[in-house]
């Protein structure tokens, strides 16, 4: 047979589409050809297979060879497809057995010996395979990932010589097991590291329970930081569903995947120099950025009003719809991002204003323009603004007392909270829709009163209102009230810190 057909698949952001990969032997002058829009890596993978194929003890063919990787619009990248080359030029030359090829897909980059070597992206295909009903056949390092879907449809191997004897009938591959040491990651930090600040704490708790964003202001070496790096501990774990999720972003990333912390939510934390391509995503093939990293998990941003002021209003469209579209000419990709959102930073730009402990040397304007580096757009998404003032010396010295509270505490009330909102609605409090917030977040009459009182003190937006009611119904939550009082909307509007300090100057 001079025709073979092998299958296996690309990368398209964490989407991994078929690709048939055709090789014809024909009479003619020796030489190689891949068509169907290969990238240069693609390209250079004949070079890689002819060796690979000669120091496997097999004779390549000295005929004119052609490959199509088909769909031939869609980009093929990376060196994921010297496999399934080199398996059909053999198929096509005769040389191993080519009718078993349509029961599997084919996926890793060849060495010049005819080892296999892990690949980006594995975890992805596999789901992709799986839906397809053929079996997967990756490098014994990706084994791991691939465990994660069915054993029975992902099988590895180390040597291209081990997949020509699988199908020659000749033996059998080892299955992909599921990792042992799954969910084996333990943090290292806890909440009751963090002194004294029980508000912060407090707003920690509302903000992890209702998946609602979060922003520290206080004077430098308050803790902010450290509550926002615990706040992960605290955290629901993820199930398997977005677990797989989050592992598809990572296994596609330059990161890789981590077993250990499958199930734990992650936390990104970019320095305020990034670009908004490296927080949005994108590049000129586009790979994810920090937002989507930190998909079902935290983006940390300290230093907030140091971050360009660009750069962060990047942020107001994904922190709405829980996705970014990454638009190239050539293609468009798209990336999850349902994130909560935390970010520290100062009053003031020498980080004293309204400490009654400090004495502030910014004027008026210096703070206006300090304070103005952040939008209102998107300050108006984020649902908690919270002060952590400066600790005492008292309570700097003597520390947390005997008994305080650690992080398996505040998650059990974390879960009691979110068992509660998905029992009722099906969706955390901070995913509800505006339409939703009458049918499930009530409120009394003393609550209407306060916040309609409040609407016109503050000046808020609606987004703003119904932001309110959605951390008013998680606050009632936390308390198993089934209704939303005003002793709720009081709590709420006393996490609007920004808008007060606003207030403050003259």
């Amino acid at each position: 047979m001079s025709l073979a057909i092998v299958y296996s698949r690309a990368g398209i952001g964490i989407e991994a589409p078929l690709v048939t990969v055709e090789v014809h032997l024909s009479n003619g002058l020796p030489s190689l050809s891949i068509v169907g829009l290969p990238e240069a890596a693609v390209k250079e993978s004949k070079d890689r297979v002819r060796s690979a194929i000669i120091n496997s003890n097999f004779d390549f063919p000295m005929r004119r060879i052609t490959i199509n990787l088909a769909p031939a619009d869609l980009p093929k990248e990376g060196g994921r497809f010297d496999l399934p080359i080199a398996l059909g030029i053999l198929a096509a030359s005769g040389q191993i057995n080519g009718d078993r090829l349509n029961r599997y897909e084919f996926v890793g980059e060849l060495a010049l010996t005819g080892e296999l070597r892990a690949i980006k992206g594995v975890l992805p295909i596999g789901i992709a395979c799986q839906e397809a009903g053929r079996t997967l056949i990756v490098p014994a390092n990706n084994a791991e990932e691939a465990g994660l879907i069915p054993a029975s449809k992902a099988l590895q191997a180390n040597h291209l010589l081990q997949v020509c004897e699988l199908l020659n009938q000749h033996n059998e591959l080892a299955s992909c097991p599921p990792p042992s040491h799954i969910n084996g990651y333990h943090y290292p930090v806890d909440v009751s590291d963090v002194i004294a600040q029980e508000a912060a704490k407090r707003a920690l708790l509302i903000a992890a329970s209702g998946s609602h964003h979060l922003l520290l202001v206080g004077p430098p070496g308050t803790g902010k930081s450290m509550l926002a790096q615990r706040l992960p501990t605290i955290l629901s774990p993820m199930n398997e569903r977005e677990a797989k999720e989050s592992a598809a972003i990572y296994s596609v990333s330059h990161f890789g995947f981590d077993a250990r912390s499958f199930f734990q939510r992650k936390i990104r934390s970019p320095h305020h120099s990034c670009s908004a391509p490296a927080l949005i995503g994108g590049g000129s093939h586009p790979k994810p950025g920090e937002i989507s990293l930190s998909h079902r998990g935290v983006l940390f941003l300290d230093e907030f009003t140091e971050f360009d002021r660009h750069v962060l209003d990047n942020l107001r469209e994904p922190m709405e719809s829980g996705k970014v579209t990454i638009s190239r000419a050539a293609s468009q990709m798209e990336y999850p991002a349902r994130f909560l959102l935390i970010a520290a930073m100062n009053p003031c730009p020498c980080g004293h204003f309204g400490n009654s402990q400090g004495q502030c040397r910014c004027t008026p304007d210096q703070i206006r323009r300090y304070l103005g580096k952040i939008s209102g757009p998107l300050l108006d998404r984020i649902d908690l603004q919270v002060e952590v003032p400066l600790l005492s010396d008292q309570q700097l010295t003597q520390g947390n007392p005997k008994g305080v509270m650690r992080s398996h505490d505040y998650q059990q009330q974390v879960l009691a909270c979110q068992d509660l909102q998905i029992t009722r609605q099906g969706k955390l409090n901070g995913e509800l829709a505006s339409s939703e917030l009458e049918q499930y977040a009530q409120l009394s009459s003393e609550a209407q009163s306060l916040i309609s009182q409040s609407l016109k003190q503050l000046n808020l937006s609606a987004r703003s209102y119904h932001r309110i009611i959605k951390v008013a119904r998680t606050i009632a939550d936390l308390g198993q009230s089934p209704a939303v009082e005003a002793a709720h909307i009081s709590e709420t509007l006393g996490y609007r810190k920004l808008e007060r300090y606003l207030a403050q100057l003259p």
